[in-house]
């Protein structure tokens, strides 16, 4: 293993020098006119390019989108604050949003922005949007120039975390090429896009906010392998690396850490199998809830964390720690002794090969990671290892993302989740319409969907997050330990970077999934020392 880690970084080594000799990257590292250059993994490149209705700032790696501006935009603490708008207020009913905008701001071609545009924002993100859900918009509506009314089809109370992601565009500039020569009229323009390499940012001259300290950020677009590749050679001032390579020693950089609400858990399907249009729902094995229950309390996610990765990462407990809708009822401690008696009150009984079994079945089941991620599979793996001190038997499987989402109908799968938004715990647990089950693994509960459903449909934000908070446990019933636990968290993955000596990072805000756009979500509040 250590020596494919060696040969392989010779190579991203080689590889980096050849692209910096033949011009291919276009990298200006200079502290002195405000520059900084920022590597990010290959996946984090927007194939639609830098439009919000496919994605940009709204995908599955949700960013603020710095060349746009959004109505609003979350804290450090992931509260809402306004960007755009002045203030925003709700119906009581939820079915209507005003929002009052700013009316000094530009768009870097020197048109302003008015509410019209908003409107067309979120309008064309309605019909055309390929990854977010706008199916609750009914219609937004410019009343005049600084205000603008969303109409929505059903209630909808936590809308200000999707005004926080959805950058604003030119209603006049619009057209099917905007994602390539983007205009804007956030912090930063995009001033060279070199698809498969690099994307250079400068700041925008006359954008309404305070002026960015770092006036021009240079994105290398890369594998881990060349991302510490380009650090040794002093080419990225940032970084982005693995836990597997925390321990490297790069002269003129230290190791940066931030904690994330980017999950990693498995879903145990909750039902009895039975097969619906050829594919298998259900688990004979994992659809007893006190084996569920015991294989939460049978991981001991300190000693993963110190196994996998390095000690880079926090326990999870759920899909929303340290957010403000989270449940601290979610958290569970290691107990393999309650775990082995749960087990024993199940009727699971130890056989001669230390797997328990009982009417003939063994405790046993699949445990699948994605093809190609070396920190699922040493999840999957450690999670395998400690589960045989339980007596549950778990056979781990490398599957491709073509397969994996019908297999987790009836196997377990190693996820990512987490998102500045509690639509991840709807995603994840909500009854979908017209199935009776949630969507990634078979699982219903009437008084959960009921919680979440309220949610929705209050009027105030903040008031909503007890009924996030009791969809997870309410005392009764839940998806925490106690309740119905259709899903075992393992751990929030720590985001790291090697970071230049004398570039001071601003402090983040929890990152989200994905290990890209988040790290320069405040890249204006950098500065050289």
């Amino acid at each position: 293993m250590k020596l494919r880690k060696i040969t392989s970084l010779l190579c991203a080594l080689a590889m980096t020098a050849t692209l910096l000799t033949s011009g291919a990257f276009t990298v200006s590292a200079d502290a002195s006119d405000g520059s900084v250059v920022v590597t990010m993994p290959t996946t984090s490149e927007p194939e639609s390019g830098f439009d919000p209705s496919y994605g940009w700032g709204a995908g599955e790696h949700v960013h603020e989108p710095l060349i746009q501006s959004t109505l609003v935009r979350t804290n450090k603490e992931l509260g809402i604050e306004n960007d755009l708008a002045t203030e925003y207020s709700c119906s009581e009913d939820g079915l209507t949003w005003t929002v009052k905008i700013r009316d000094d701001v530009k768009f870097t071609d020197g048109e302003p922005l008015t509410a019209e545009d908003v409107a067309f924002t979120y309008n064309t993100c309605r019909d055309n949007s390929s990854v977010n859900d706008f199916t609750m918009l009914k219609e937004a509506v410019a009343v005049d120039d600084t205000t603008v009314e969303f109409h929505m089809n059903e209630a909808y109370s936590i809308w200000p975390y999707t005004m926080a992601i959805v950058g604003i565009v030119p209603e006049h500039a619009y057209d099917e090429n905007y994602g390539q020569n983007p205009i804007g009229s956030g912090r930063y323009i995009m001033k060279q896009w070199d698809k498969g390499q690099q994307v250079i940012f400068e700041a925008n001259p006359d954008y309404y906010g305070e002026t960015p300290k770092i006036q021009k950020l240079t994105v290398l677009f890369m594998e881990e392998d060349a991302a510490l590749a380009a650090a040794m050679s002093g080419t990225a001032d940032v970084a982005h690396t693995a836990a597997s390579y925390s321990d490297q020693e790069i002269e003129g950089y230290s190791l940066l850490n931030v904690e994330t609400v980017d999950n990693r858990g498995f879903n145990l399907p909750c039902t009895e199998p039975e097969d619906k249009d050829g594919v298998t729902h259900g688990n004979s094995f994992t659809a007893d809830v006190n084996v569920r229950r015991a294989i939460n309390l049978a991981i001991d996610r300190e000693e993963m964390i110190d196994h996998v990765l390095n000690g880079y990462g926090t326990i999870a407990y759920s899909v929303c720690d340290k957010m403000p809708w989270y449940n601290e009822e979610a958290v569970t401690e290691y107990d393999l002794d309650a775990a082995r008696k749960l087990m024993d009150e199940a009727g699971w009984t130890e056989g001669e090969d230390g797997i328990r079994e009982k009417d003939g079945e063994k405790a046993a089941f699949t445990l699948m990671f994605s093809n190609g991620d070396s920190v699922r599979q040493a999840l999957a793996e450690d999670t395998a290892n400690q589960l045989k001190e339980l007596g549950v038997e778990v056979t781990t499987e490398g599957v491709g993302w073509d397969t994996a989402y019908d297999r987790a109908q009836s196997d377990a799968l190693v996820w990512g989740w987490g998102a500045h938004s509690p639509m991840e715990l709807y995603n994840i647990y909500h009854t979908m319409k017209d199935t009776g089950s949630a969507e990634y693994s078979p699982y219903a509960n009437e008084t959960v969907d009921k919680y979440m459903d309220e949610a929705l449909q209050s009027s105030d934000l903040e008031a909503s997050y007890d009924l996030w908070k009791k969809a997870q446990w309410d005392g009764t019933t839940g998806i925490t330990q106690e309740g119905d636990i259709p899903w075992i968290w393992l751990c929030n993955i720590d985001h790291l970077y090697f970071v230049r000596d004398g570039l001071k990072v601003a402090d983040q805000k929890l990152h989200p999934h994905g290990h890209g756009w988040s790290i320069v979500n405040n890249i204006d509040e950098w500065e050289w020392e």
